[in-house]
């Protein structure tokens, strides 16, 4: 599955992915950073399990971004929010913005969650495991949730909100909104184990 990319394509056209390693070994099967010219699929992944692994980071990245709002159902939009962010975010860190943002998926992704379990008519909450697809899509969730709320009544666009977002999740900032949802779900699972 991880085979290296060819060395000539680039996302975005602009920043490599060769030299890009995922640190957390759960998340490493399924956080993708195979580069593509242009993070469109077309939706060929939606008809097979677990295919959505494959996708390119940035891609999943610009598709959380259609959620209802500002861009719901704009592609096209949401991949220049996207695109402008990682310029912000090569611009701020003067890194790589992909390996940036592998590194805020790796820090925003909860490990635990809890469900309620009825027992003789009493419900517990217990903590259970989170599968590692399941701790990228909520990681990605939190960040473009933390990109929309801090936009929001914000002379700041959202593509600076998303940038600053990605960059103190890197950094496991606590002021980032991931980080903090993050926390906030494995503090609650600790206290049901």
């Amino acid at each position: 599955m991880s085979r290296k990319p060819p060395p000539d394509i680039k996302v975005f056209q602009k920043w490599g992915t060769a030299e890009i390693e995922v640190v957390d070994p759960g998340l490493e099967k399924y956080l993708s950073v195979r580069p593509t010219l242009f993070p469109h699929s077309g939706g060929r992944h939606e008809h097979k399990r677990f295919r959505k692994s494959s996708l390119n980071i940035v891609e999943r990245l610009v598709n959380n971004m259609m959620r209802p709002g500002r861009v719901g159902g704009k592609k096209t939009k949401a991949v220049g929010i996207v695109r402008n962010a990682l310029e912000i975010v090569s611009l701020k860190t003067g890194k790589n913005p992909v390996e940036i943002l592998v590194k805020a998926v790796e820090n925003t992704a909860p490990a635990e969650d809890v469900t309620r379990i009825a027992y003789g008519g009493i419900v517990y909450p217990i903590s259970i495991d989170i599968s590692p697809l399941r701790r990228i899509d909520i990681a990605l969730r939190f960040m473009t949730d933390g990109a929309r709320q801090a936009s929001f009544g914000n002379p700041k666009t959202i593509d600076e909100c998303l940038a600053e977002e990605v960059v103190y999740a890197a950094a496991r900032d606590n002021r980032s909104f991931a980080v903090r949802k993050r926390d906030e779900m494995e503090r609650v699972a600790l206290a049901s184990r």
